[in-house]
């Protein structure tokens, strides 16, 4: 009984732990009906949520792709605007080019009118000057060649006047007068170049001729420096000769298609007025390439026999002496040539040398040797001139008051046996002036010690 009371217990205890788990799973089913519930109605907002947003996102998405749509229709009418306007900014530049051409070739078209017209204006002035009487212009050539050939023609360098009995002060006075005259009519007879084209050409040649005499006056004037401007005009005239565009009888209209005028003195094809030409220019200017190409012609011309006489007649020695300098390298080969010209055979080689056997032309010579620039070949030039100078007798005095003769010997000492022209040429001025046998005893002496 005691063990079944023990069991009862037992029973009742587990039934009691039953009931409780009964209620306990009871009241788990009721949480989990209300979880369920809410659960499905957490479900149902969600799907309402879920709805509402994918609406939303929809009308975005809608939205977005318009936006997109509208961006790239707003980029691509940019996109034209910006090529329109590069197009227009490039077009308005090159119109802007051409407007500043249209402008200039304007304003060039104006400065050409204006100056045409003050040409055809000149022209017509110039023959309004001219006097109707040709004789009149011959009547001054006359006197233009008369006053050249008998007064300044006379030009007399000072080793030649020492030995006259004029009194010194009397010529230095007349010479005077004459460089002061010739300064007041040079600027007026380069004027009436000008005018050349207009008289008869044989006419031309007592004016330059008048010129060139008057030039070699103001040689070794002071004044002649204060007739640069003058002398550099002149140089361009004569070189560039002178043209007169349009026929002044006519109206100004006709003139621009009338034949223009023209004088030639360079690059005449009348040699003795060349011939001065070429010397006035020598003289006068100063660019480089002017000056080479005065010395072609004037080499060009020295092969005939004409040429040759020109230049004797013209005394021509020392306008040649004033380009042979060292500074001068370019033209100074150049101005050998053409006195290398009046050395060939001829009637004219001796005269030229004793043209050239003065103190001036040693002088020059001196400080030419003088100089350790000199290439062989501008040597070779020079001594042949100096060889052909050293058969005159009376020259050996020159050689010795300038030391030429020991300039001659140091320089056939030093030069290479290669050179075979040079040393031919140095040992010849050697045995003219006698010192060939010194020379060779020399050399062997100092060849044995």
């Amino acid at each position: 009984a005691l063990q079944l009371q023990k069991r009862e217990h037992f029973l009742t205890k587990r039934e009691a732990v039953l009931f409780r788990h009964e209620a306990a799973l009871a009241k788990i089913r009721g949480v989990e009906e209300e979880v369920h519930t809410k659960f499905g109605i957490i479900k149902e907002q969600h799907k309402a949520e879920v709805k509402q947003l994918t609406e939303v996102l929809r009308e975005i998405t809608k939205e977005n792709r318009r936006l997109k749509s509208s961006f790239e229709t707003l980029k691509e009418v940019n996109d034209s605007l910006r090529k329109q306007l590069s197009d227009i900014t490039e077009l308005n530049k090159k119109l802007e080019g051409q407007a500043r051409k249209v402008q200039a070739r304007l304003e060039n078209l104006q400065v050409r009118k204006i100056t045409n017209l003050k040409a055809e204006i000149c022209d017509v002035v110039y023959v309004l000057q001219l006097p109707t009487n040709s004789q009149v212009y011959e009547l001054l050539t006359f006197l233009m060649d008369w006053i050249s050939d008998q007064h300044l023609s006379k030009i007399k360098i000072h080793e030649e006047r020492k030995d006259s009995h004029k009194p010194l002060a009397i010529e230095t006075s007349k010479k005077i007068c004459t460089q002061e005259r010739c300064m007041k009519l040079l600027p007026i007879a380069t004027e009436q170049l000008q005018w050349m084209p207009f008289v008869n050409s044989k006419l031309h040649m007592p004016v330059i001729k008048f010129i060139y005499w008057s030039v070699r006056q103001l040689d070794t004037g002071v004044q002649h420096t204060t007739m640069t401007s003058t002398m550099r005009r002149l140089g361009e005239d004569i070189f560039k000769g002178i043209v007169i565009k349009g026929n002044p009888h006519n109206s100004s209209e006709q003139s621009t298609e009338s034949k223009s005028k023209s004088a030639a003195f360079f690059k005449s094809s009348c040699m003795p007025l060349r011939f001065l030409s070429t010397l006035i220019v020598l003289k006068t200017v100063t660019q480089v390439d002017y000056l080479a190409q005065a010395f072609d012609s004037l080499r060009t011309d020295l092969k005939t026999d004409e040429g040759k006489a020109l230049f004797l007649e013209y005394q021509c020695v020392p306008i040649i002496l004033s380009h042979l300098k060292v500074s001068s390298r370019g033209l100074l080969s150049s101005a050998l040539d053409g006195l290398l010209q009046m050395t060939t055979e001829s009637d004219s080689v001796q005269p030229f040398l004793e043209a050239c056997s003065n103190e001036s032309f040693f002088r020059t010579c001196s400080l030419l040797l003088r100089s350790s620039k000199l290439d062989t070949q501008i040597l070779e030039k020079l001594c042949v001139i100096l060889q052909k100078l050293s058969r005159i007798k009376s020259n050996k005095k020159m050689f010795e008051m300038f030391t030429l003769h020991q300039m001659i010997q140091e320089l056939h000492r030093t030069t290479s046996p290669d050179h075979v022209f040079l040393c031919i040429n140095l040992n010849s001025i050697l045995l003219n002036l006698g010192l060939s046998r010194s020379n060779s005893l020399t050399s062997s002496l100092s060849t044995s010690h």
